[in-house]
């Protein structure tokens, strides 16, 4: 009986920290639009932004970039291209946790797309791990359909991923949206249906020149 005791306290105690974590996450975004131009957020041209620009910005900062810049042509993403989550936000340490341990097989480096009509597609993650001889081996899965389509975050369209359609457990719940900074780098939210939704969103970029589409084996 004691036993059960103290797991129901731990349960409940973690259930409280991650409430709490989770409502001050979340107050971390900001509120609203500001109306501020790209370049303002950025202090440069978006044009020759780099990851190393949007690593800079504050959890608040991005959230106004993301609203600021626009979707990109459909077309456009095609390939494979690099990836990572952004060390911001009080539970950042918490979703790489997730994404490199159980999102995949691996530690999660990057994201492929492919427009196979004018306004549908479908893409997968790239996950890393090391083979039994050392060398790193990429893995292509979860994958996802996408499309543009209006923002769960405002008014405008944004290039959305979803992943209802090719996978269960709490990744059936997730969905991600990109927007252009320039034609080598995007800012993106994902969120967890699981956890909350678009009002506890994470942020990461896809990146770099885009290598060949190779599919999921």
């Amino acid at each position: 009986m004691k036993t059960i005791k103290i797991i129901s306290y731990f349960i409940g105690a973690s259930l409280i920290i991650t409430l709490a974590l989770s409502a001050i996450n979340i107050l971390q975004n900001g509120f609203g639009y500001q109306g501020g131009a790209p370049s303002d957020i950025l202090g440069k041209d978006p044009g020759l932004a780099t990851p190393d620009d949007i690593t800079k910005l504050s959890k608040s900062e991005f959230r106004q970039l993301f609203h600021a810049l626009d979707a990109p042509a459909f077309p456009e993403l095609k390939g494979e291209y690099r990836a990572m989550n952004l060390p911001v936000g009080i539970m950042a340490a918490m979703v790489d946790f997730y994404t490199d341990h159980f999102f995949g097989p691996g530690r999660w480096v990057g994201k492929a797309f492919f427009p196979f009509s004018g306004s549908g597609g479908w893409g997968y993650n790239l996950f890393e791990q090391t083979s039994s001889d050392g060398k790193p081996v990429i893995n292509r899965s979860r994958k996802m359909n996408t499309t543009v389509g209006p923002s769960a975050y405002d008014a405008k369209n944004a290039f959305l991923i979803e992943y209802a359609a090719h996978n269960g457990g709490i990744v059936h719940t997730m969905r991600d949206e990109l927007r252009r900074v320039n034609d080598r780098l995007y800012i993106g939210y994902g969120s967890l249906g699981t956890g909350g939704g678009s009002l506890n969103p994470s942020p990461f970029i896809v990146y770099g020149k885009p290598t060949a589409w190779v599919g999921m084996q």
